[in-house]
């Protein structure tokens, strides 16, 4: 991505863009020089962006040398250009993309980089050893809640190598469409959720016994390679429904659910963290809270390490369907085959159906941060946010709550819901996350650890124990996109190894699972 400094007050992405981003902290008051020639008619907040050029009434606005909306009344030069007077264009069309077009850019495999983790029995790495119980209906969540509490204050400290115990809550199980063809959605995020890496193996499910999703469902088909004992490759040992007439009482029901997990912890504490070749890497990366920043500092630092990682053979997924859609004429190109390309524009064909048929579309992204932060609509965020999958090929696509097939670059589609694109992030299985942001989010997951990038440096400074890594610094020119995304490389394998903690591990801020449900509720 081309980028050009115009001064130290603003940022032009590139030679052909009319339109540049203020930077200057506070923003710029009216009458103040920005280029030659070029001088603020009015007050411009931090992040906004001004015209560069006169822009007449229903002629293209500019950035990212990509049309993100055409003006809806004359724009002069130095006003500010903002979603009250840039209109949303038409979508890219999906019949006549671009499939598999671009040669893959030439790079050379990165070799030698490790990190210490728990491998399992399936060959995935784990970045924690953390005991998941996961429910298979909502009614069970208190009760979860009840005794993870319990078992963290009476059986954790006796092992030592286990990281955490988390409840898997969610909403789904019962009052449900379970047969409907879009349940599967939910029902194999489930499934896959206990299969992700950092779990080992080891989950156990609680249900209540009367709900329509069984508990045993949520352990069927289940490779065989992953059980080195007996007792975990029985589902009736791994599951306890409430409902069980031998209990008698809440009491009994609590005690039985901490001798299952006790013999897990026990299975779990004997694993211990190994050297892994880079290649076991499996990272989402995802963003939130973004503003006009997101796609000039951190998201393209991200795309470098997305890079960076798939040179190392790892495995890099990036998702968020309604912040792909705009920008997938830019995608399709980079797919290793038209067979990948075509799977691109299913889930897009998808998704805007998906909105249809909720009477909904896509201008109802972005939010009212994001606008404050000085986007304008969702072509420019989206423009923003695709920079995260870097320059690799995209060597595959998932649906919603698949699990990941392929090392290298995958799009794994999702909506562009934190909590719901995080949740099937953590269905396909990956052992770490990425977040940038902008405007601020606390957003975390107890599964695996979320390391958060602010994309500048105001809120670097201001949420200094919540944010992990500031790539601000590449708006100021106090370090390169190369310089961040290195920087990150190297802060993701100190924290995969338990070398570094997450700040949202830190503080223990985490957030609930949300399941895409796109079935009916009944």
């Amino acid at each position: 991505m081309a980028q050009t400094m115009t001064n130290s007050r603003v940022i032009k992405v590139h030679p052909n863009d009319n339109v540049a981003i203020v930077i200057e902290q506070g923003g710029l008051a009216e009458g103040v020089s920005i280029s030659e020639g070029c001088t603020t008619l009015m007050p411009i907040p931090q992040g906004h962006k001004v015209a560069l050029t006169a822009i007449a009434q229903d002629s293209p606005v500019i950035r990212y040398n990509e049309v993100i909306g055409t003006a809806v009344v004359a724009i002069e030069r130095g006003g500010h250009v903002n979603e009250t007077n840039v209109r949303l264009p038409t979508a890219p069309g999906l019949d006549e993309l671009s499939l598999a077009t671009r040669q893959a850019p030439a790079s050379e495999p990165l070799e030698g980089y490790t990190f210490e983790g728990f491998r399992n029995l399936d060959g995935g790495v784990g970045t924690k050893n953390v005991l998941g119980i996961t429910t298979s209906v909502q009614c069970v969540a208190g009760t979860v809640d009840y005794v993870v509490s319990r078992i963290k204050r009476e059986l954790l400290p006796r092992f030592p190598n286990v990281d955490d115990v988390v409840g898997l809550n969610h909403s789904y199980g019962c009052g449900v469409a379970i047969n409907a063809p879009a349940a599967i959605v939910p029902i194999r995020t489930l499934k896959n959720i206990a299969l992700n890496p950092n779990f080992g193996n080891e989950i156990m499910v609680i249900g209540l016994g009367c709900e329509k999703l069984q508990p045993s469902t949520l352990l069927e088909d289940r490779p065989v390679k992953i059980y080195e004992n007996s007792e975990a490759a029985d589902p009736e040992a791994n599951v306890l429904s409430l409902q069980d007439e031998s209990f008698e009482g809440f009491g009994d029901m609590v005690d039985g659910i901490l001798a299952m997990a006790e013999r897990h912890l026990e299975r779990l504490n004997k694993r211990s963290r190994e050297t892994c070749p880079a290649s076991d890497l499996v990272v989402g990366m995802q963003c939130g809270g973004s503003d006009a920043f997101s796609g000039v500092t951190a998201n393209p630092a991200v795309g470098f390490a997305t890079d960076l990682i798939v040179r190392a053979g790892g495995s890099v997924m990036f998702s968020e369907v309604t912040e792909v859609r705009d920008a997938i004429h830019l995608l399709t190109p980079r797919a290793i085959n038209k067979e990948v390309g075509k799977a691109l524009i299913e889930q897009m064909a998808w998704y805007d159906d998906y909105l249809s048929q909720g009477q909904a579309d896509r201008s109802a992204n972005p939010s009212p941060g994001n606008k404050k932060g000085g986007l304008s609509n969702v072509v420019e965020k989206a423009l923003g946010s695709v920079i995260k999958s870097g320059n690799s090929p995209i060597v595959d696509v998932i649906g919603p709550g698949e699990r990941l097939r392929r090392k290298g670059l995958t799009f794994a589609a999702t909506p562009a819901s934190d909590f719901i694109c995080g949740t099937l992030q953590l269905a396909a299985g990956m052992n770490l996350q990425v977040f940038t942001t902008g405007r601020g989010t606390p957003y975390g997951l107890a599964m695996v650890p979320v390391l958060k990038v602010s994309t500048n440096s105001q809120l670097g400074r201001r949420w200094h124990d919540i944010i992990d890594l500031d790539a601000g610094r590449i708006a100021t020119g106090d370090a390169s996109i190369e310089d961040v995304g290195w920087e990150l490389f190297h802060l993701i394998l100190d924290v995969a190894s338990g070398r570094k903690q997450a700040a949202a591990d830190r503080l223990g801020i985490h957030n609930d699972l949300v399941l895409f449900n796109p079935a009916p509720v009944t």
